[in-house]
């Protein structure tokens, strides 16, 4: 329960500092356009600023799925030199 509350208190958090990411771009535009029309220039057409995509949900793995995942990542790693000198028999 206590994950659950930190999650929703990070996510809270999170949202927030993106409105005020947002917050401070619009803001920053408009004191920019101020500064070009005071100095005789047009103002600056900016870009839409990219709308946040929402997360796709992580599926829990199973043991058995976790299992076979560390067991082929294990077969890709290449043998490590170190343990195979200590190796009896070198």
């Amino acid at each position: 329960m206590l994950e659950h509350l930190k999650k929703l208190l990070r996510s809270r958090y999170v949202g927030l500092l993106e409105e005020e990411v947002s917050r401070l771009r619009a803001e920053n535009r408009a004191l920019m356009n101020s500064l070009l029309g005071t100095a005789g220039f047009p103002p600056v057409e900016f870009p839409e600023a990219p709308k946040p995509q929402p997360l796709p949900r992580l599926r829990k793995r199973s043991w058995h799925q976790l299992q076979a995942w560390r067991e082929a990542e294990s077969r890709n790693l290449p043998a490590d030199p170190a343990r195979n000198a200590t190796a009896p028999g070198m």
